[in-house]
């Protein structure tokens, strides 16, 4: 005989899954138990939504899905705000949740919560364990829903009395066969013949690359579609990486704070090719006046993303990998030197802003100092506020990552979701920054990072505001400023990394932040570098 604790953590073990990100509770007891007799390290966070966070930082720096666990009521329900920031950026998620006795369900019993139903509109699938039987099928599916077609969270909600059920074996499926759930992979083949025809005759082509070329680990092909095509490469903010900045293909960032020149392309294009992207009210302010302009070819996995905020004139449904391969293939490079003089001149015209300032810290100068210092692979994970624009438009990415959350745009991402990668990638250089704000909203998980030895270096950029709620104000509320100001609130930041063990210091100046972030990266700890910014710096 054998639990339905144990068949869960078997499961676990089939998947090979080696870490969870999860806080206990009563519901979720007799899973924890049996994790003790495992090699499955488990990392015990501060706050459950800061689980789901590390788990996704983890899945996109490994490449696995990641894995959080929370009891019922509550601590499901804290889980919410990162499983819906999973869903939002397409992140494969594993979220395990204990439930309340199954026949005290619907009394209102204490910590009952609908997690189930609470999830429905963000997760891929969700699923109320009836019988412990079922849980090999479950957790097999699971799996395989929240890696396949376009990745993203699935949720797996176990009564007490569930874990508690014993049956007579157990044995995994090898495979999942969903009826119903067939992602397809490989673009139609007539739908390619088409794009190629249309790259052939535009005159003023332009790629868009997205978050989808990341999480398909399409950057080879992309990068070859644009060398033989030569048609230059645009990025949202979550397809940041796979170009780098210096590539002779790359224009920057698209969107409200992307650069001036990617917009200006985009707006006089002929021709967008649209790769892995939602195009996202933040990417493209007016899609259809664009489409009214320009040709569209939507390449994507995920068929309700084409056409959803944007006419597609040629779409693909597909594999992006699999479909750029082709495309590189195929193709011919047309594109007019006129075309590529245009675009590169924009780029040349609209330089990086920011010049190194003596009386505070530049954040944009700094950001560019950081990217040149860093080591070719490593990681930076951005925060939500103007620290995310900053770092998208100045950090460097070359064969590394950049992580922040991008759909949702969820304060508080970043320091979690720097300890998930760290523990992924330990051999990796991996620095979160964030504003004074976002880290607020973690400086909890300081704990889990220095109880697990995690030696990632986050900046903290203290502006002593709400920075990106401020400009907002200023730009759409006559500057009439209110519950954005942080001053005479702030900890002091570097007594508060003091007093958990993690060396610190504090940057008045350009030439101070790039002295003790030399420092700092050389540094085999953990380590905090407060920057103090002048709060009129704006985002871009």
């Amino acid at each position: 005989m054998i639990s339905g604790a144990e068949i869960m953590v078997k499961c676990l073990q089939n998947e090979g899954v080696s870490h969870l990100f999860g806080y206990p509770g009563a519901a979720i007891c007799p899973f924890y138990d049996y994790i003790t007799k495992t090699d499955i390290k488990h990392i015990l966070v501060r706050q459950e939504q800061n689980a789901a966070h590390m788990a996704s930082g983890y899945a996109r720096a490994s490449g696995k899905p990641g894995v959080c666990v929370a009891t019922s009521g509550p601590g499901a329900t804290n889980l919410i705000t990162g499983i819906a920031t999973a869903y939002m950026d397409s992140i494969p998620l594993i979220a395990i949740t204990g439930q309340v006795n199954s026949w005290l369900l619907g009394r209102d019993v204490f910590q009952e919560a609908d997690i189930t139903g609470a999830c429905q509109p963000f997760t891929k699938h969700s699923y109320l364990v009836k019988d412990a039987a079922n849980l090999p099928r479950i957790f097999k599916e699971a799996f395989h829903i929240a890696t396949t077609g376009r990745p993203g969270p699935v949720l797996i909600d176990v009564p007490t009395d569930i874990q508690l059920q014993e049956v007579e074996s157990f044995h995994y499926p090898a495979k999942a066969d969903i009826i119903g759930y067939k992602p397809r992979t490989q673009g139609h083949p007539m739908q390619i013949k088409k794009a190629l025809q249309a790259i052939k005759e535009a005159e003023r082509p332009i790629i868009c690359c997205g978050g989808g070329v990341v999480l398909a680990g399409a950057r080879e092909e992309m990068i070859a579609f644009a060398r033989n095509s030569g048609i230059p490469v645009a990025a949202t903010m979550m397809g940041i990486g796979v170009m780098p900045m210096d590539s002779p293909y790359y224009l920057g960032m698209i969107g409200s704070h992307g650069r001036t020149s990617a917009n200006k392309a985009m707006s006089e294009a002929d021709l967008v090719i649209l790769c892995g992207a939602r195009v996202g009210d933040r990417a493209v302010a007016a899609p259809e006046s664009l489409a009214e302009k320009a040709k569209i070819i939507h390449i994507d996995i995920d068929p309700a993303e084409i056409g959803k905020n944007m006419t597609a004139h040629i779409p693909i449904v597909g594999d992006i990998r699999l479909v750029l391969s082709e495309l590189a293939a195929k193709v011919e490079n047309n594109v007019s030197q006129d075309w590529i003089d245009r675009v590169f001149g924009l780029k040349a015209k609209y330089p990086p802003r920011g010049e190194a300032r003596e009386d505070c810290v530049e954040p944009r100068v700094f950001i560019r100092d950081l990217s040149a210092m860093m080591k070719e692979d490593a990681i930076l994970t951005a925060d939500v506020g103007q620290n995310q624009i900053w770092a998208a438009r100045n950090f460097n990415v070359k064969e590394g990552r950049f992580l922040t959350s991008g759909g949702l745009g969820t304060m508080g991402y970043s320091v979690p979701a720097a300890i998930g990668a760290k523990i992924a990638k330990p051999h990796r250089q991996v620095v979160a920054v964030c504003g004074d704000g976002s880290f607020q909203m973690c400086m909890c998980e300081l704990g889990t990072l220095i109880q697990n030895g995690v030696d990632i270096k986050i900046i903290i950029m203290e502006n002593q505001r709400l920075g990106m709620v401020r400009e907002f104000q200023d730009r759409l509320y006559g500057c009439r400023h209110i519950g954005t100001v942080l001053e005479h609130g702030n900890p002091d930041f570097v007594k508060l990394a003091e007093s958990y063990g993690i060396e610190a210091a504090r940057a008045e100046n350009n030439a101070q932040a790039k002295e003790l972030a030399q420092h700092m990266l050389q540094s085999n700890k953990a380590f905090i570098l407060v920057c103090s910014v002048d709060p009129e710096i704006p985002s871009i």
